[in-house]
């Protein structure tokens, strides 16, 4: 599968550039075991021109045939390549940025390449109930790697101390795999899924 770069995103979203677009698809909570749940996924990352993708997953409980029983969650977040913010950034809030990216051209984005060759990446992702995690990790080709660097929690959440998430372009479809420490238990399946590009 080819995979096609607008031609109006800024250099910097171009490592991240095929992720972009919805994404559906169907998962199991757990490891997978025969007892575990079945869920169905849409996951969502645009482009608005500015230096991040808008992440966004809706998640439905569903039967082993795939019919929606209920809402499972929603995570909402947003996805950049690591570097130090300058001038031409905006924030924080709505201080304006410059009118050029702070990354002009192919150059200075390639000057960021990390010694395995792929890219340094942040993610910030929500959820509800008061859990907001800060993930760091890598992206190298059609690979994304994240693990928290720190998950905040308001005073009446869940405990939840970490995680890690993966995601891989296989045959043209996205597959994920999160793994969470929570509930005085260390880092173990929590949940995956394939999805299929839609648009």
């Amino acid at each position: 599968m080819a995979i096609e770069i607008p031609t109006d995103l800024i250099p910097e979203l171009v490592p991240l550039s095929w992720l972009l677009g919805t994404w559906t698809g169907n998962g199991r909570l757990g490891a997978g075991e025969s007892d575990s749940e079945y869920f169905t996924q849409t996951a969502t990352f645009t482009d608005n021109g500015l230096p991040y993708l808008q992440y966004t997953a809706e998640s439905w409980l569903t039967d082993e045939e795939g019919t929606i029983l209920r809402p499972l969650s929603v995570e909402t977040g947003f996805w950049q390549l690591d570097r130090t913010l300058n001038d031409a950034d905006g924030g924080p809030g709505l201080i304006p940025a410059d009118i050029v990216p702070a990354l002009r051209t192919a150059d200075d984005v390639e000057a960021l390449r990390n010694a395995d060759g792929g890219f340094d990446i942040m993610a910030s992702i929500v959820h509800p109930g008061g859990i907001s995690e800060l993930y760091y990790g890598s992206i190298k080709g059609p690979q994304v790697q994240l693990s928290t660097d720190a998950v905040m929690r308001g005073a009446g959440s869940k405990e939840y101390t970490a995680a890690t998430r993966i995601f891989g372009l296989v045959n043209g479809d996205l597959y994920w795999r999160w793994d969470v420490a929570a509930q005085g238990k260390s880092l173990e399946a929590h949940a995956s899924a394939a999805l299929r590009k839609v648009s």
